[in-house]
C-alpha cells in the first residue's frame, strides 16, 4: 500500500461558529476521527486528536498560534494519538488512567489499528503491529457539569457514558452547538466494545434527546443539524425498546 508523506496527512475544514474540522483522509471514514479546532477570545480547544502517526503541531499551525486545551471525548486510540503535543489535557474522572497509561488493548487500538483500516499508510516508521498511544496524563480532570471556558465562549461538559464509561460531550448554550464525541454521530454507533455499557447507552441518548441542539459536530462523519440530531437519537431508541 502507498505510504503518504507527513505533510499530505491532514486536511483543514472551516465550518461555521468559528469552529475548524481537521481530520486524516487517508483512513477510511468508519475509523477516521474527527479533530474539531475551537476558537476562543483567550484560548483555543482542541476535542480530539487522531491517531498520532504525524504530528499535528508540526503540521497544522492552527493548534500552535494561541493557548490550547486539549479535551478527550474518550480514550480510544483514533481520538488521543496526538494529546501528548500539548501541555493542558482535559479528561474525564472515569478515563483518567486510561489517558495516563494508555496500552493496546485499553485503547482498542490492538483490534482496530491494522492496515485496513487506511487507503493509504501513514509515513515511515508507522507500523500497524506496534503502533501504540504514548501516554499523556490529563492536567485537568472533569466531571458533568463542568465548564470548559475560552473567555468568551463556554462549553458545558455532558457525562455521556454508554460507548465508554467517560465519554463526555461539549454544549454551548449560546450558540446551541454541540460536540458529541462517539456517543452520537450520523453513523453506525458502537455499543459493544470491552468497556462500553447498553444501559449507560440508553440513559445517555435520553437526556440528551431533551438538549436543545442547532449543530452536532461529531467524533465521525459529517455534521448535521439539530432535527436529524433528534431523528438519530429516536430511531437508536426505538431499536433498544427491549432495554428501555
Amino acid at each position: 500500500m502507498e505510504r503518504m508523506k507527513a505533510e499530505e496527512w491532514y486536511r483543514i475544514q472551516t465550518v461555521g461558529d468559528d469552529i475548524t474540522l481537521i481530520d486524516e483522509p487517508h483512513i477510511k471514514p468508519f475509523y477516521r476521527c474527527n479533530i474539531w479546532h475551537v476558537r476562543g477570545r483567550d484560548r483555543d480547544m482542541l476535542v480530539d486528536s487522531g491517531m498520532g502517526v504525524v504530528s499535528l503541531r508540526d503540521h497544522i499551525p492552527l493548534v500552535t498560534e494561541r493557548p490550547l486545551t486539549a479535551v478527550t471525548s474518550h480514550t480510544h486510540f483514533d481520538h488521543i494519538g496526538n494529546h501528548h503535543e500539548f501541555s493542558d489535557r482535559v479528561v474525564h474522572r472515569d478515563e483518567a488512567d486510561l489517558l495516563a497509561g494508555p496500552t493496546r488493548a485499553n485503547t482498542l487500538a490492538e483490534d482496530y489499528a491494522t492496515d485496513d483500516i487506511f487507503t493509504a499508510l501513514p509515513p515511515e516508521p508507522y507500523l500497524s503491529a506496534t503502533y501504540a498511544v504514548k501516554a499523556a496524563p490529563a492536567t485537568r480532570v472533569v466531571e458533568d457539569g463542568d465548564v470548559i471556558d475560552l473567555g468568551d465562549r463556554a462549553f458545558e461538559v455532558l457525562h455521556l457514558p454508554g460507548h465508554s464509561p467517560g465519554g463526555i460531550g461539549l454544549y454551548e448554550k449560546a450558540s446551541e452547538v454541540f460536540i458529541s464525541g462517539d456517543t452520537i454521530y450520523d453513523g453506525p454507533l458502537i455499543e459493544d466494545t470491552y468497556h462500553s455499557d447498553i444501559d449507560d447507552y440508553v440513559r445517555s441518548m435520553k437526556r440528551l434527546l431533551a438538549l436543545p441542539v442547532r449543530v452536532v459536530h461529531g467524533g465521525h462523519f459529517p455534521s448535521f443539524g439539530g432535527d436529524r440530531y433528534r431523528e438519530l437519537i429516536r430511531n437508536w431508541l426505538d431499536e433498544k425498546q427491549h432495554i428501555l
